[in-house]
């Protein structure tokens, strides 16, 4: 075979192999040059990512509308550079990407959830701690999401790096293997080959020896037009194709380079660690925080560098465990650390690590801040919490209180609990306003305070001290009690204390007191404690101001009370009265006739026995007082008149005489039962005197010993007392009368004085006590109802004591019971029985008695008689007509028989008699009015007033006349129907 045909095969097998390895350089070229793509598109995501991370941190560090713009503009700026992030197709950028765009997709809504939380947190809307931890954990968690991005950019850019060190490889392995096939075809081609071919070969191997130590400019410049030459050119234009990728390279440090950049401008610190501890990257803020310079960090352990001796061990450890079994409690979260500044001090940072695998290799990269100043304002804040806190709860507890007292307590027990202080007190300014006293003294301060001197009820003297300043509405603080020359300080000095606060108290421009609050130690009281308890005490003053207004409307809601008790008392007794009247008529008419048979028995039989009499006698006055009570029941809703009589009544022999009457009830009856009920009495020696109505003050006796009686089912004590209380103007004479029996609850108390109102079923009327109650507001006196179950009941009337000569002119004048002459009277009344005791009273006195059962006869009888007078001279010398009958009542009947006889008089008979007197309601035909029960000796004065001569001009009246204004009267209702 000839050389030249060798040459050919050869030449063609050079060809072969310079077209593979040229083919091989381009691919390589194209897969550099969309490596270099992907990995600028890489380094725009990283720089859109740092920036947005940035300003999402700025944002929650300055929450401004600018900051939000700006972040909308990376975000933007962010997303355009993932939509030009093309090619990325392998699984490992695939996923890359993806978490990419997840956190970018997701960045907005979290953001958008950062800007409200701010807001709210600006506005004051909740609760301001938790607002902070939100907004705190939103910020961490953007924080996250933008170094994830970073992460995965920065992933992104060394696989990247990866694929154009593989193409570059790649491309220098296969440019290497064929060329040193090249090599092998030359050196076997040279055996065979004349030596003139050796010296063009030497060439091109010398070329290949230049190009593959790295120098890309040489050319082998083959100038002939063989098969050598050819090669050489070819050779060359590979040595062009890898200077084209070397420029790559070079593009792909530049932007590495930028990153860097980026990193070293960034706000946080930045450090890079290797697998084994080492820095191998610190930015300049890393300089600024730690103290050292990057010349100095890189290449050294991290753990000397900025992590406490105490910790090193435990970060060593944990480095080891996560490349031994990938296991991290650090990595991707941000957390709280203490790390170490070059001269050995320690503060607080905020650290995020992430860890990079790239071709088998742990790297990291932390971001560290220097949170010193935001712990210390949480610290601030957490103590203002903590104050406002305090505050509310002292503001909650004064809340609950309604008196001043229990509201100085709960201050002084909240700020010696909570404060804390040494001492605590508040001082009232008394209405002078020259003094202060101590009112609250805390449980803690009391044994200081009694040692200084200032318990509670002590004094302070107000002078030109820091006690003025404070009245003069100052806060006052004294950071050193030893070097104030003033009495007040001075005293708390000597008890130790050191520092003072004193607060003004002041409602309405005006103090009205002050909170003192001090401690052992000097200058302990710091600004925002004083701003503390300058607030308190504003609360304080506006509690203390509302508890007075709560004690005055309290005292108005009780005067109130008792204003409509006593209304509605009144108008239940009016109620009662008005019902009474109704039957008042016919009880005066039914004891008429037992009145008068009684007296006229008492006057007119010697030969009754004592008992009998006695009996007779009781009987008249049990009438009497029958009569006063039918007469009092108006009294329930009426004041008494003004010129109802008065007489000094003996308590003492007003008991006794009870004692008789109600014998039977309290001492027969019971033991009818086999109960024992004894009635005790325990009279004064002096005998009090009051003034009054005999039979009604006895009334009311009768009515308290029933109902004690009636409480003691089961047998007990009845205990009557008299005495005196008091002196002076303040002396009183008392009525009381007590029982051990079942006693009242405070719900029966407090009703027991109602009418109608009872606890004894259908025995009871409920108007015992409403009764002794009218009786004592008629005679001006107290009564008291002191009651408990089980403890029995003690009612107490309390009078006045009266002059010496007070009601000693107001008894009946004692006129001689002398019996009128006889005389023709007509009785006019429609109760037959009543027309019947009355003439049989009035024939036994020897008058010719005439009587009619109606008003219309009554007028047809005396005009009868008048007639007959007038032939036989014996017509009527008096009428007696009843006032309320039927159809023609008293008032026309004295019409009729003043308009026949002008000068016949005219007596009115009825149950109000009394009453027409005292308001001026007597009939102008009527000359006298005679209440009803008559008496004997009042009806024997009536007449004999009647037929007697007129009294000269001046003469005195009759005290005695029932006609007369001025003599004694009998209470009464309206005219009954």
């Amino acid at each position: 075979m000839k050389i030249s045909t060798r040459l050919a095969i050869i030449g063609s097998a050079c060809v072969l192999v310079t077209l593979a390895i040229a083919v091989s350089l381009g691919v390589s070229g194209r897969q550099v040059a969309e490596s270099m793509r992907k990995n600028r598109a890489a380094a725009d995501l990283v720089e859109s990512a740092a920036g947005l991370r940035y300003l999402t941190l700025e944002y929650a560090r300055q929450p401004e509308a600018r900051v939000e713009v700006q972040w909308a503009s990376a975000y933007r700026t962010l997303g355009h550079a993932l939509d030009r992030a093309q090619g990325f197709e392998s699984r490992d950028e695939q996923e890359g990407i993806s978490q990419i765009r997840a956190a970018h997709d997701k960045a907005p809504a979290v953001f958008a959830e950062l800007v409200r939380a701010q807001q709210a947190r600006l506005a004051g809307d909740g609760q301001r701690q938790v607002l902070d931890e939100w907004a705190g954990r939103l910020t961490a968690a953007m924080a996250r999401k933008t170094l994830i991005m970073m992460s995965e950019s920065f992933r992104l850019q060394d696989i990247s790096r990866e694929q154009v060190a593989t193409a570059q490889r790649r491309a220098v392995a296969i440019v290497l293997s064929l060329s040193a096939m090249l090599a092998v075809a030359v050196a076997a081609s040279m055996f065979f080959i004349f030596r003139g071919i050796a010296r063009p070969l030497a060439r091109l191997r010398e070329g290949m020896r230049r190009v593959g130590a790295g120098d890309l400019e040489h050319a082998v410049g083959g100038t002939g037009a063989d098969e050598i030459a050819e090669l050489a050119r070819e050779f060359d234009g590979m040595s062009t194709l890898l200077r084209s990728t070397t420029v790559s390279r070079d593009r792909l440090a530049e932007s590495e380079a930028r990153t860097r950049l980026i990193l070293d401008a960034a706000l946080d610190a930045v450090v890079g660690m290797d697998g084994e501890g080492r820095v191998t990257h610190w930015n300049p803020q890393a300089e600024a925080v730690f103290g050292w310079s990057a010349d100095e960090a890189v290449g050294r352990l991290l753990t000397a560098l900025v992590v406490p001796e105490r910790f090193r061990e435990a970060h060593r450890a944990g480095l080891r465990r996560y490349l031994d079994t990938g296991v991290a409690t650090v990595l991707d979260r941000r957390v709280e650390l203490r790390a170490t500044r070059r001269d050995g001090t320690e503060f607080p940072i905020e650290l995020a690590i992430t860890a990079i695998r790239s071709n088998g290799v742990v790297s990291f990269n932390a971001f560290l801040r220097d949170i010193t100043s935001r712990k210390l304002g949480e610290s601030r804040l957490k103590e203002q919490l903590a104050r406002l806190d305090l505050l509310n709860q002292i503001t909650r507890a004064v809340g609950e209180r309604q008196d001043l007292h229990s509201i100085f307590q709960a201050v002084i027990r909240g700020l010696e609990d909570n404060a804390p202080v040494d001492f605590s007190c508040v001082c009232l300014r008394d209405a002078a306003g020259d003094t202060l006293r101590v009112t609250g003294v805390g449980v803690k301060s009391a044994p200081l305070a009694l040692e200084l001197a200032l318990s509670e009820q002590a004094d302070l003297s107000i002078d030109g001290d820091g006690l003025s300043q404070c009245l003069a509405g100052h806060l006052v603080y004294e950071p050193d009690l030893t070097t104030v020359p003033f009495p007040f300080p001075q005293r708390l000095a000597r008890g130790g204390l050191r520092s003072l606060v004193i607060a003004p108290l002041q409602s309405e421009n005006r103090v009205f007191g002050i909170l003192v609050a001090a401690r052992l130690a000097p200058q302990a009281f710091s600004s925002s404690d004083c701003e503390f308890l300058r607030q308190l005490s504003e609360h304080v003053s506006l509690a203390s101001h509302q508890a007075q207004l709560y004690g005055a409307l309290q005292q108005a809601y009780e005067d109130l009370r008792q204003t409509q008790q006593a209304i509605l008392q009144q108008e239940r007794l009016r109620a009662l009265g008005q019902m009474a009247s109704g039957i008042a008529h016919d009880i005066n008419n039914a004891i008429s006739p037992a009145m008068l048979y009684t007296e006229s028995l008492l006057e007119r039989e010697p030969g009754l026995s004592p008992s009998a009499r006695s009996a007779l006698g009781n009987i008249a006055r049990a009438i009497d007082d029958v009569a006063a009570t039918v007469a009092r029941m108006r009294e329930f809703y009426r004041q008494r008149e003004s010129g109802s009589a008065l007489t000094r009544v003996s308590l003492n022999e007003l008991v006794r005489q009870v004692v008789e009457l109600t014998r039977a009830r309290w001492s027969d009856m019971p033991l009818q039962r086999g109960v024992v009920i004894r009635l005790r009495t325990d009279l004064a020696t002096d005998d009090p005197v009051v003034l009054g109505t005999d039979n009604e003050i006895r009334e009311a006796l009768i009515n308290l010993v029933f109902n004690a009686v009636d409480a003691m089912p089961d047998g007990g004590t009845v205990t009557i007392r008299t005495g005196q209380q008091g002196e002076g103007a303040h002396a009183a004479v008392m009525l009381e009368v007590a029982d051990d029996g079942m006693g009242m609850d405070e719900a029966t108390r407090r009703r027991c004085l109602e009418p109608f109102f009872t606890t004894k079923g259908e025995r009871g009327t409920g108007l015992g006590l409403a009764m002794v109650y009218g009786i004592a507001q008629r005679h001006g006196a107290d009564l008291e109802v002191h009651s408990a179950p089980g403890q029995g009941t003690r009612v107490s009337l309390r009078f006045t004591v009266p002059a010496p000569d007070e009601g000693a002119g107001t008894s009946l004048r004692s006129d001689p019971d002398e019996k009128p002459p006889p005389l023709r009277i007509l009785l006019v009344d429609d109760d037959p029985l009543l027309l019947r005791s009355l003439q049989e009273t009035l024939e036994a006195d020897g008058h010719a008695v005439t009587s009619a059962h109606a008003g219309q006869a009554g007028i047809d009888a005396f005009r009868d008689a008048l007639r007959g007078a007038d032939r036989h001279g014996h017509g009527f010398e008096v009428v007696v007509t009843d006032l309320g009958m039927p159809h023609v009542d008293g008032r026309q009947v004295a019409a009729a028989v003043k308009a026949a006889s002008p000068a016949t008089p005219v007596i009115l008979l009825t149950g109000w008699g009394q009453r027409l007197v005292d308001e001026d309601e007597k009939p102008p035909h009527v000359d006298q009015v005679l209440g009803k029960p008559p008496k004997l000796r009042e009806l024997r004065r009536a007449l004999r007033r009647a037929t007697a001569p007129a009294d000269p001009p001046g003469a005195a009246p009759d005290p005695g006349d029932p006609g007369d204004p001025g003599g004694p009267r009998r209470s009464g209702m309206k005219e009954p129907s």
